[in-house]
C-alpha cells in the first residue's frame, strides 16, 4: 500500500559557515549537511576551556543542527571528556528506566550499550519512552572498532515532516502504550530496569507516575504505559518524532527473534497505539523508510565527541567487528509536564 507524502518542510541552513574563534573552525559534513563538524586549527587547544568561553554560541548550534561532532581535539581519557560535558553546567543522568544493558564505567558515564556486536541497534532518541529523558546526550570515542560500527543519527524533526500524512496524523492523534515484560534472562529484569531489589519502589515509580503494573510467577513484571508520539521542543517548538514506537515493536526484531516467541505476551516488548489497538504493519514501515532517508553514517575516531540535542537528533548502532568501546553521558533532565 502506498502512503501519500505530505507536503515538505526545510530547515533552515546558516547563512555561513565561518570559524568560530581563530583556533577552532566548524564546518558542515558532506554530503548531507549534517552534523556540524567543530575542528581545531591549531596544535594545544584546551577543549574544556575553548568549551566554556563559547557556551552560547554552541547552544545555538545544536538548536540548529541538532548534532556536532568535536574531532581533532585532544581528549584522550573519559575524564577528559566527562570535564569538557561538565562545562555546561547540567545534572547529569543516571540511567534508570533502562532498556538495554549498559556497564557504569564511572559516575554517570557508561558504555553506551553492551548488546552484541553483530547486531544492529535501530534509531531511537534516547529514554523518548520515559518520564524523564535527557535534552543533551554525547558519546565519546574511547576505541574504535576494527571494522564498521557507526552510530548513525538522523535528524527527528525531517523524520517527522516526512511520514505520510496519514501515519503522522494516527500517531500525533492517539499517542504510544509501551508494554514491557521484565524478567531475568529474557530481556532486562526488573531490578536491572529500576536498579532496586524492592518491589516497592518499584511499585512507588509505577504509581506515581501513572503506569499499570502486574506482578508475575517467576518474579516477572508487566508493565503498560502511555506517551506522546510527538513532541514540541521546548526552546524551539519545533514538532520532533519523539518516542520509541518502532524500537520497542516486535516487528522491528530481526525474524529469528521474533521466530522464537510463539505467545505475544511473553515478548519482553512490544507497542501499540495509545488506545491498545494493533500499529499497522505498512506504517511501522513507513517509520523505518522516515528514518532511513535521514540516516547519516560517519566513522569513528579515537577522541572524538559526538554532542546532540537528544530531543532534535536521534541515533543507533551499526554492527561491528573488533574491539569497540564509545561511552555516554546524558545531560540536562526533561521531565513530563
Amino acid at each position: 500500500m502506498q502512503l501519500p507524502t505530505r507536503p515538505q518542510f526545510s530547515i533552515k541552513a546558516p547563512k555561513s559557515i565561518d570559524p568560530i574563534s581563530s583556533v577552532v573552525k566548524k564546518e558542515l559534513m558532506q554530503p548531507k549537511g549534517f552534523p556540524l563538524v567543530y575542528s581545531p586549527l591549531a596544535d594545544g587547544v584546551i577543549l574544556k576551556s575553548w568549551f566554556l568561553s563559547h557556551l552560547p554560541e554552541i547552544e545555538q548550534d545544536l538548536k540548529q543542527f541538532g548534532a556536532i561532532l568535536l574531532r581533532g581535539f585532544e581528549v584522550p581519557t573519559r575524564d577528559a571528556f566527562q570535564e569538557v560535558m561538565h562545562q555546561f553546567n547540567h545534572e547529569f543522568l543516571s540511567y534508570k528506566d533502562r532498556s538495554s544493558p549498559r556497564t557504569e564505567i564511572k559516575e554517570n558515564i557508561y558504555n553506551s550499550t553492551e548488546h552484541p556486536a553483530d547486531q544492529i541497534i535501530n534509531m531511537h532518541n534516547e529514554l523518548s519512552y520515559s518520564h524523564t529523558w535527557p535534552q543533551k546526550i554525547a558519546f565519546y570515542c574511547f576505541k574504535e572498532a576494527l571494522e564498521q560500527g557507526e552510530t548513525p543519527i538522523a535528524d527527528v524533526r525531517k523524520v517527522w515532516n516526512n511520514l505520510p500524512e496519514a501515519v503522522a496524523n494516527k500517531f500525533e492523534q492517539k499517542g504510544i502504550l509501551y508494554r514491557r515484560l521484565l524478567q531475568k534472562g529474557i530481556g532486562l529484569s526488573w531490578q536491572e530496569v529500576y536498579q532496586t531489589n524492592d518491589r516497592n519502589v518499584v511499585e512507588e515509580y509505577c504509581n506515581f507516575h501513572k503506569m499499570q503494573f502486574t506482578w508475575l510467577e517467576d518474579d516477572r513484571l508487566e508493565i503498560k504505559w502511555t506517551r506522546p508520539a510527538v513532541r514540541k521542543h521546548p526552546d524551539t517548538g519545533e514538532k520532533v518524532w519523539f518516542n520509541h514506537g518502532y524500537f520497542f515493536n516486535f516487528l522491528a526484531l530481526a525474524p529469528e527473534i521474533r521466530d522464537a516467541f510463539t505467545d505475544s505476551n511473553e515478548l519482553p516488548f512490544n507497542t501499540y497505539y495509545g488506545d491498545g489497538s494493533l500499529i499497522e504493519e505498512e506504517y511501522l514501515q513507513a517509520i523505518l523508510q522516515a528514518y532511513q532517508d535521514e540516516c547519516v553514517y560517519f566513522s569513528w575516531k579515537h577522541g572524538d565527541i559526538l554532542l546532540m540535542d537528544n530531543m532534535l537528533t536521534a541515533h543507533g548502532r551499526n554492527s561491528y567487528k573488533g574491539e569497540r568501546e564509545i561511552n555516554v553521558v546524558m545531560m540536562q533532565p526533561c521531565k513530563e509536564a
